[in-house]
C-alpha cells in the first residue's frame, strides 16, 4: 500500500506502526517526470532543460541552460550546462558540468565540472538525496551565484567555452 503504515497494527509497538513506508520510484520514472515538468515549462525561473537525444531511452544525457541572477557578476548572462544521470541516478548526484566558461568557485576552472559537493545554497544545502533532481540542482547553481565567495569574481568573454 503506498505511503501506508509498516506493521499494520497487533503488538508491533508504537514506533513500528508509526513509522511510514518509503516509496522508492524508479530512477527512469523519476527522470520522466522530471523531463515533463521541464517541457512543460513550470520548473524554476531562469532554468530550462531538455534531453540531448529525444531517442534517448535511458534518459542520460541533458542539455540545460540558466540565466544569471540580477544583481550579481553573472547577471544578463545565459549558461549552458550538460548534465549526466547516471545508472546510479538518484541514489547519486548527476554529473553537471557547464559549457560557457564561468568563474564560480564550484567549478573546475579546467573543464567546467561542478563539485555539487562544495554547493550548500538551496535544496543541496544539506547535500544530495535521492528525492532531489535536476531542476533542484540547477537552482541551488544558480543561488550560489549570490555566494560571498562568488560576489566579486572576475568573469571570462561571453561566448567562451570549455
Amino acid at each position: 500500500m503506498f505511503g501506508g503504515r509498516k506493521g499494520g497494527g497487533g503488538s508491533g509497538g508504537a514506533a513500528a506502526a508509526d513509522a511510514q513506508e518509503e516509496i522508492i520510484i524508479p530512477r527512469n520514472f523519476k527522470l520522466l517526470e522530471e523531463l515533463e515538468k521541464f517541457e512543460k515549462g513550470v520548473s524554476g525561473v531562469g532554468i530550462s532543460a531538455g534531453l540531448v537525444d529525444a531517442d534517448d531511452i535511458f534518459l542520460v544525457e541533458w542539455n540545460c541552460s540558466m540565466l544569471g541572477l540580477p544583481g550579481t557578476v553573472y547577471q544578463d548572462r545565459f549558461y549552458t550546462l550538460r548534465v549526466t544521470c547516471t545508472p546510479d541516478y538518484p541514489n547519486e548526484p548527476p554529473i553537471v558540468r557547464f559549457v560557457d566558461r564561468i568563474n564560480m568557485a564550484c567549478v573546475d576552472q579546467g573543464n567546467g565540472l561542478v563539485n555539487l559537493g562544495t554547493v550548500r545554497q538551496g535544496d543541496l544545502r544539506s547535500g544530495w538525496n535521492r528525492n532531489l533532481g535536476i531542476e533542484q540542482v540547477l537552482k541551488a547553481i544558480q543561488v550560489e551565484m549570490q555566494a560571498g565567495s562568488n560576489r566579486r569574481r572576475e568573469q571570462p568573454p561571453e561566448g567562451a567555452t570549455y
